[in-house]
C-alpha cells in the first residue's frame, strides 16, 4: 500500500493505492495526519481509485481522519471507490459523515 499526498490551497488530497489492511493502515494514517497538521486544510480528499483491496482497517482509517477533521471544522470527501469498497463504506455509515463517490462519480452528498 502506498499513499501520495498532494496539497493545493486549502485542500489536502491523499491518493491511496494497493491493499488497505491492518499492515498498511498505520503508515497511511501517519502520512495523512502529518499533512493535515502541517497544512490545516478546509477539505481532505481520500482518493481510493488505486485501492485493490480494503478490510475494516480502511473504515477505521476514514473514521479516524473524520474525527481529526472535526476538531478543525474541515470537510472530508471520499472519491474513486470501487463498487465493493463503496458498498463497505455505505454499510458502515460513512456516507453520513462525508461526501462519498463511486468510481469518480458522486453518489451521496450529505455534508
Amino acid at each position: 500500500m502506498a499513499v501520495k499526498i498532494n496539497v493545493k490551497g486549502e485542500v489536502v488530497s491523499a491518493y491511496l493505492s494497493g491493499d488497505l489492511d491492518h499492515h498498511s493502515a498505520g503508515m497511511i494514517r501517519e502520512a495523512i495526519d502529518a499533512a493535515i497538521e502541517l497544512n490545516m486544510p478546509s477539505l481532505l480528499v481520500l482518493d481510493f481509485s488505486g485501492v485493490s483491496f480494503m478490510d475494516s482497517s480502511g473504515i477505521g482509517l476514514v473514521m479516524g481522519r473524520f474525527r481529526n477533521l472535526q476538531r478543525t471544522g474541515a470537510g472530508l470527501h471520499i472519491t474513486g471507490t470501487s463498487p465493493q469498497i463503496y458498498k463497505i463504506m455505505k454499510l458502515s455509515g460513512i456516507e453520513r459523515l462525508a461526501k462519498l463517490d463511486i468510481g469518480g462519480f458522486k453518489v451521496e452528498n450529505n455534508q
